[in-house]
């Protein structure tokens, strides 16, 4: 496409990607690529818009979603990595849009190209290729004839019963880290959240220090001492004693503070680093973990979802991913589809160079379905799986859905303009309307939140759909205690 003059776009889900990629991209374009991304200043993205503007405007622009933004003179291609990535839906604030959506509708615009490119496809995506309405090219041997790792299955519940387990740990994950450090390779351990400790509790009442503005337990950072809520920001100080019996606290859940904790404590000797939003606060705080880890300087890397996304590091034998159940039990019904691909995505890490790798995969769940497709590398029966309940249950992508949320400080207010909103779109949409319910999360910042879910089918105008929703929020928003509601939409969310 650049050789004959046209640009080219290159998307990628998250800012921890760039770093690799540039390198590699830069060697074979050098000055003919642009990169643009929120961790730069607004006055260097700014430089890079007003290139795109000019008569010399980069050919191959690397960036992450807000990309797509960017004005573009002769758009030929546009190329969306990791194409199932949850991070290319910009979720809040608005504008709430999903880059790959958005890619394709400007390259239909342009009269350009667009190649989705990922191991583990989302499920849509997979459905459209096999409708015919995408292209559809599988890739059946990996680069260089590496071959997958082996995934052996540890189940933690069987071990914690026992007391066997060593903290976070299995004796198997802590023998098998034990002999990569003596071949001088590299570790990976994922555990997907971060802090110490997912929450704090009182040893004799059970009390948990919650956020005053949100409706969730806070998390334990042990580095800073401090308790934060990860919805919200805000951060409390930790108390000394429960202040419903005074008695102390305990510790519940492992975050990946914890983790690097315990990896000292058993390897003292290892160089441990860290990857995740508390320690790669900053640009150059990503770019200089990732090139500290891929040079070497580091023997365990220790993260959260972060680590998983595509990340080529050639030392790196072994992976252990700690606790495969927080995504399980997620309340979605793209809980399945995202932890097949997450494990995936953090097992492909393992093996570089000819040398197949090995993941030992933690979980309370040995005989989950999901588990066994991700052993066996089995995308095809997770998909035939999940398409058998999505038909059964109106999901996407036979149907498509509308998250409508309402917000206000009154939770007597929003309760009651809930309800009404309801009853005034099933005049509308009949059975297609679910709810009111509270989400897992019903008060952040304190607001107070509602959702009603629309289900909509494949075949349904999109602006005949739009107009009636308009029309009933009118209706709504004409009701005097509904002056200060906060109405919104999410459309096929994430």
């Amino acid at each position: 496409m650049m050789a004959q003059g046209r640009q080219v776009l290159y998307l990628l889900p998250e800012i921890a990607l760039t770093t690799q990629i540039t390198e590699r991209l830069r060697r074979v374009f050098g000055d003919d690529m642009g990169v643009y991304h929120s961790k730069f200043t607004d006055r260097q993205r700014e430089e890079v818009y007003r290139r795109q503007l000019s008569d010399a405007p980069y050919r191959l622009i690397l960036g992450v979603r807000s990309s797509v933004f960017l004005p573009f003179h002769r758009l030929g291609l546009v190329v969306v990595d990791e194409e199932h990535e949850s991070s290319y839906k910009q979720q809040d604030p608005a504008p709430r849009y999903h880059a790959r959506s958005a890619a394709i509708m400007l390259a239909r615009q342009q009269g350009a190209k667009v190649l989705l490119g990922t191991a583990t496809p989302s499920i849509e995506t997979l459905h459209f290729a096999r409708q015919h309405r995408y292209g559809y090219v599988r890739l059946t041997q990996r680069y260089a004839d590496m071959q997958l790792p082996q995934v052996e299955v540890v189940d933690i519940a069987r071990l914690k019963f026992q007391k066997r387990m060593k903290g976070a740990f299995s004796q198997r994950l802590l023998d098998e880290i034990a002999a990569a450090l003596e071949r001088k390779e590299q570790v990976i351990l994922f555990q997907n959240r971060r802090g110490f400790s997912s929450f704090i509790q009182c040893r004799q009442c059970g009390w948990v220090p919650r956020c005053a503005h949100c409706d969730v337990s806070l998390t334990y950072h042990k580095r800073t001492n401090t308790l934060t809520c990860h919805y919200c920001g805000a951060t409390y100080t930790l108390p000394e004693k429960c202040p419903q019996c005074e008695e102390q606290f305990t510790t519940v859940g492992a975050g990946t503070e914890r983790i690097e904790e315990q990896i000292h404590r058993f390897f003292p000797e290892a160089r441990t680093a860290r990857l995740d939003l508390d320690t790669a606060t900053t640009r150059k705080a990503y770019e200089q973990l990732i090139n500290d880890f891929s040079a070497g300087d580091y023997d365990i890397l220790i993260g959260t979802q972060m680590v998983t996304k595509g990340l080529d590091f050639d030392r790196v034998s072994l992976v252990g991913i700690l606790d495969a159940d927080t995504m399980l039990n997620q309340p979605d019904f793209r809980a399945y589809e995202r932890t097949f691909q997450m494990l995936m995505q953090v097992a492909g890490r393992a093996g570089r160079k000819g040398r197949k790798g090995l993941v030992i995969l933690q979980t309370r769940s040995a005989d989950s379905p999901v588990i066994q497709h991700v052993v066996e590398n089995d995308m095809e029966s997770m998909f035939r799986e999940q398409m058998e309940e999505r038909t059964l249950f109106r999901y996407p992508p036979f149907n498509r859905l509308i998250y409508i949320y309402l917000r206000h400080r009154d939770v007597e207010v929003v309760n009651h303009a809930a309800e009404e909103f309801a009853a005034l779109l099933r005049g509308q949409f009949g059975d297609n309307i679910l709810g009111p319910d509270r989400p897992p999360v019903s008060r952040i910042a304190s607001l107070h939140i509602r959702k009603i879910i629309l289900k909509v089918g494949q075949e349904a105008s999109v602006t005949q759909t739009r107009r009636l929703l308009l029309g009933v929020q009118q209706q709504m928003q004409q009701k005097s205690y509904c002056a200060n509601l906060n109405i919104y939409y999410d459309v096929d969310p994430m």
